[in-house]
């Protein structure tokens, strides 16, 4: 349940979590047997415990908060930061047992969720590391929506395995992303008519530092800063021919979560002009870099991007 490690300049892809297997199985326990009022009561130690004792997530949540605030960020604001990261942790293990009672979920624009699934292809829905993922699954009105994740699972292992032993029937598939067959196993998912999930907020590795930086970043200014953004999966989504979907579950505190879904490109009709299909590309990166950062300014304690991402280390 906890930030990633972010000392020196490893890159978040190598970063460790800095999670207790037996810590989070006893949060589970604590949680799946005593309630979730009584398995709230433990976020306020916790957070300050990873206040007191990770230096390296504090000095990165910083530099966010200043920008996202517009103003130098105290402990009350890196307080409701980490307690907000820790209360979307928790609250996996509910929604990963389908326990929307549990909450007051508003879904913003749902209808866009079942029209893109509508035609059996599947569509992308590209998200950030904003809020709560697991909370899509309100769009399905209770039903577990067919959803694949792409993503590195070594920075997640400890939090996947112990949500995949208390709901062994969660409709959340894993795919490995920079393995061979990602690309085929992503086009298979879709195929069946499901749904794959990008969060689109970290470049991936390699893209930092002059002549060494890849081919599908980007640098465009975010919170007054020039920071790299990956345009693969909308790359990907255009070689597939794939609608693509803007994704963000809002904690908004106490129980209440808001999930909001809008249009961001759809590449299910060809372009046959390079020029147009990189100017279409461009153009849907912007889009979601102008999304993330109007979230980032109207939420500011729900990105949990605990990392050096202005690559300022």
């Amino acid at each position: 349940m906890t930030p990633e490690a972010t000392q020196g300049p490893t890159h978040w892809s190598a970063a460790n979590e800095r999670s207790n297997r037996l810590a989070l199985q006893l949060m589970a326990w604590i949680a799946l047997r005593l309630g979730r009022r009584i398995a709230r009561l433990l976020l306020p130690p916790i957070t300050l415990y990873f206040l007191l004792f990770s230096p390296g997530p504090k000095r990165q949540t910083r530099r966010y908060l200043r920008r996202a605030l517009g103003r130098e960020p105290g402990w009350v604001e890196h307080y409701h930061q980490v307690h907000a990261f820790a209360s979307t942790v928790l609250d996996r293990v509910y929604l990963a047992r389908g326990r929307l009672d549990l909450f007051d979920i508003r879904v913003v624009n749902g209808d866009l969720v079942h029209q893109a699934m509508a035609g059996g292809r599947g569509a992308f829905l590209l998200g950030a590391h904003m809020g709560s993922f697991e909370a899509l699954h309100a769009a399905g009105k209770g039903e577990h929506l067919p959803v694949a994740m792409v993503m590195f699972p070594d920075n997640a292992r400890m939090i996947q395995g112990v949500l995949q032993a208390i709901a062994p029937d969660l409709a959340l598939e894993i795919i490995a992303i920079g393995r061979p067959g990602s690309t085929l196993a992503i086009r298979d998912w879709l195929d069946k008519g499901g749904l794959v999930g990008v969060l689109g907020d970290r470049a991936l590795p390699g893209a930092h530092g002059g002549g060494g930086a890849r081919s599908d970043s980007v640098q465009l200014p975010f919170l007054g800063q020039p920071a790299l953004f990956n345009d693969g999966p909308l790359r990907l989504a255009m070689l597939l021919r794939r609608p693509v979907l803007f994704m963000v579950g809002l904690y908004l505190g106490g129980n209440r979560y808001e999930v909001r879904f809008e249009r961001l490109v759809d590449f299910s009709q060809p372009e046959t002009d390079p020029a147009r299909r990189h100017e279409k590309l461009r153009a849907a990166l912007n889009d979601y870099v102008a999304q993330l950062q109007a979230l980032c300014r109207e939420s500011p304690y729900n990105w949990f991007n605990f990392h050096d991402f202005w690559n300022e280390d």
